[in-house]
């Protein structure tokens, strides 16, 4: 019986064995199996910029260039900063200076983001910790109001504008952007994932506030999640333009000058171009500073229910 015993653990481990050597084999590529896969990431990645190429090299052209018969996309002979010298000039016939749109997108950006972020942050904290009655059927509210596009509320927004009369201020730009509950989503998912109870419960003994709870230990808790709405809020906020709520010169922004100097055909694409770039810089430098923040809140997101 001894024997039998000792046989059947001997086959029973060569046959481990070989199973891992056998998986081993099966997912492990060959030097010429990691070259392609990388070329064909790289491949991948440079037809991503494609776009962001034509840009930059649309905005160096001078206009005989871009006139040119064949067309030479992503190539520039002469590069010149004409383009980005005309700005002023095209915008010169009105009574705001250039300076004033790139004031007014830094400003409504920065106050709207960091706002967003403090509510979306507080709104999804009292969402997940909290014990309250109907939070459950708030977070489906919440869920809900993911579905909707910015398009079909153009109008109850308008009509909600027009009776507090915020239309043609600075409001416009902020509140709607205040009321986007993806951030709370977000939010929401990461506490309940790497947020444990025991934290919560430790300060409320030690006499913390909720407050205190709150801005000394959720917040630094978080702070990858908040760097990928950091990003997200930027994006959205940076590109934003309002739809029948701004007239006033005094207070429009780069994305719609974008869309004025745009609207004079292919003479002026590329002082189109060239305000295009301007414009890619923040969202470039938010993206370095915060992408390695981006995959943990997203991975955690979508995994928690």
């Amino acid at each position: 019986m001894t024997d039998v015993i000792k046989k059947f653990k001997c086959f029973y481990q060569d046959h481990s064995a070989k199973a891992k050597m056998g998986a081993t084999r099966r997912f492990t590529r060959s030097k010429w199996g990691n070259a392609i896969c990388c070329l064909f990431i790289i491949a991948a990645g440079l037809f991503t910029m494609l776009p962001l190429i034509y840009a930059v090299a649309t905005s160096f052209k001078p206009l005989d260039e871009i006139l040119l018969f064949p067309p030479k996309i992503f190539f520039v002979r002469r590069p010149s900063l004409e383009n980005y010298a005309a700005i002023p000039t095209l915008l010169s016939d009105q009574n705001v200076t250039l300076s004033r749109y790139i004031f007014n997108s830094v400003f409504i950006t920065f106050i709207t983001t960091l706002v967003h972020i403090i509510i979306s942050a507080m709104a999804a904290f009292g969402l997940s910790k909290s014990k309250f009655k109907w939070r459950n059927a708030l977070f489906m509210i919440v869920q809900f109001a993911l579905l909707f596009n910015a398009y079909t509320l153009s109008v109850p927004q308008y009509i909600i504008f027009s009776k507090i009369g915020v239309i043609d201020t600075y409001w416009a730009y902020i509140l709607p952007q205040l009321a986007t509950t993806l951030g709370v989503f977000l939010i929401k998912q990461y506490i309940e994932g790497y947020v444990p109870d025991a934290y919560i419960e430790a300060a409320t003994i030690d006499g913390a506030s909720y407050f205190g709870i709150f801005f000394r230990i959720i917040l630094p808790l978080i702070k990858p999640v908040l760097l990928t709405l950091l990003l997200f809020s930027f994006r959205d906020v940076w590109a934003m333009i309002p739809q029948g709520t701004i007239f006033s010169e005094n207070i429009k922004t780069l994305p719609m000058v974008m869309s004025q100097i745009a609207s004079g055909g292919i003479a002026r694409s590329g002082s189109a171009m060239a305000v295009t770039v301007i414009m890619m810089i923040p969202p470039v430098i938010v993206y370095l500073i915060s992408q390695s923040n981006v995959m943990d809140s997203m991975s955690s997101a979508g995994i928690k229910e």
